[in-house]
């Protein structure tokens, strides 16, 4: 799901008692909506990045510089995500959410009347702080708003709806990226149409003394860090995998002498649609989730190897959507297996570090590229080398599984 939205494991937050009177379409509409923002920031520019590289071609640094403009927001949010439960408590969901709705149509089209390289990237980090707001309100109120399995049902509907977004988003932005590298940059203004309608009908949650002091409580526990360093680590590598076709596509596309904008979006867009495919088949299949690891980054690796032997848009498409399928399964499998492992009262705080490894690995994915270019010589390169390295980790995963499995298998002998 190239941009998608994290799905968050289920929470109770302090001081909110779930509700499910009076639930309307709308609420719900609303708290979909608002999740899709963050998906608009990650992918809505990665049609005009070429054009937009042209644009500021005479700027240093700017090969590096451009595609950080689409991954500098996922940096603030992964810095934000540890503390936005801190932050959202503190200042109100409702009130918060309104404010950086409202922000984040203002600070998402200040690029329409910047001239500055710099200034633009600036822009786009507190687009990024925007949405780290945005992201946490939206699922604080879901799981502030309902409880038990019409919780989990929408915070499913959350990933798909993002999932979905991704692949419009695409498209989109292709076809705005015909009329000039600014003209998506128009779409960001959503946010002042959603603002007024989140503050006019989503209810504020009501407070339970009883819930706060229970979550107090849960707060002076050690959080088990080691219990989720090693998966935290593997999410970061996973995230760099999992956004290399929507930061990528539109310069391995530009080389093979694909410069239209709206191919371009389309072509991104039918790797995503993937990527929607891999997270329907994700509820489908049984066993857990961290087992079939090893397996989905097989299979995003032989993506990636394609994706670099490719001499033709059309294999090269073939490629991406190979490895957007694998990515599908990918992204909930991490999650699920990160949120097996915590406590309920560790979840919230499980939930941020490993949304802040995921974004983490998110910014860090184009650099790491760049580095491999350097080194092979091309980005078609590149994205075959980071092929080659998803093969070794799935390698790495099934020894480590099978070496767990021999120990679990001795265990009852002794």
């Amino acid at each position: 799901m190239p941009g998608s939205v994290p799905l968050p494991a289920p929470v109770t937050t302090a001081g909110a008692t779930p509700s499910t009177e009076n639930a309307g379409p709308l609420r719900a509409a609303l708290l979909m909506a608002g999740s899709c923002l963050p998906v608009l920031g990650a992918v809505l520019i990665a049609p005009v990045l070429p054009r937009m590289q042209d644009h500021f071609d005479s700027v240093p640094g700017a090969k590096t510089l451009v595609p950080v403009v689409l991954t500098v927001p996922a940096l603030a949010l992964a810095l934000l995500a540890p503390f936005a439960g801190v932050i959202v408590d503190r200042l109100g969901r409702k009130r918060l959410l309104v404010t950086a709705t409202v922000l984040y149509a203002l600070f998402g089209t200040a690029p329409l009347w910047l001239h500055s390289l710099g200034a633009i990237v600036a822009s786009r980090v507190l687009v990024g702080i925007t949405e780290a707001a945005i992201m946490t309100c939206c699922t604080t109120l879901i799981g502030d708003y309902y409880t038990g399995h019409v919780r989990d049902r929408y915070l499913a509907l959350q990933t798909m709806c993002a999932s979905a977004a991704a692949t419009a988003f695409f498209v989109l932005g292709g076809a705005l990226g015909s009329a000039g590298w600014r003209a998506p940059f128009w779409i960001y203004a959503v946010g002042l149409l959603l603002a007024p309608a989140m503050a006019a009908a989503l209810p504020r949650p009501r407070s339970g003394d009883e819930s706060a002091a229970d979550d107090r409580a849960a707060g002076t526990r050690p959080f088990p860090v080691r219990r989720l360093a090693g998966l935290c680590a593997l999410t970061m590598f996973g995230a760099a995998v999992f956004y290399t076709v929507p930061v990528e596509m539109s310069y391995l596309l530009d080389d093979l002498g694909v410069t239209s904008t709206g191919v371009i979006g389309l072509a991104t867009a039918l790797a995503s649609a993937a990527t929607v495919a891999g997270s329907v088949a994700f509820t489908r299949l049984r066993g857990e989730p961290g087992d079939r690891l090893p397996a989905v980054f097989a299979l995003c690796g032989a993506g990636f190897v394609v994706m670099g032997l490719s001499d033709s848009p059309v294999l090269l498409v073939a490629g991406a959507v190979l490895n957007c399928l694998g990515c599908g399964v990918l992204l909930p499998s991490l999650l699920t297996a990160a949120m097996s492992r915590l406590d309920y009262a560790d979840r919230g705080r499980g939930t941020g570090l490993w949304t802040a490894a995921f974004f983490a690995g998110e910014f860090v994915c184009p650099l790491v590229l760049i580095g491999a270019e350097s080194v092979v010589g091309s980005l078609s390169g590149a994205v075959g080398l980071l092929g080659l390295a998803s093969a070794l980790m799935a390698g790495g995963l099934l020894l480590v599984r099978r070496r767990v499995a021999a120990v679990t298998d001795e265990g009852p002998a002794a």
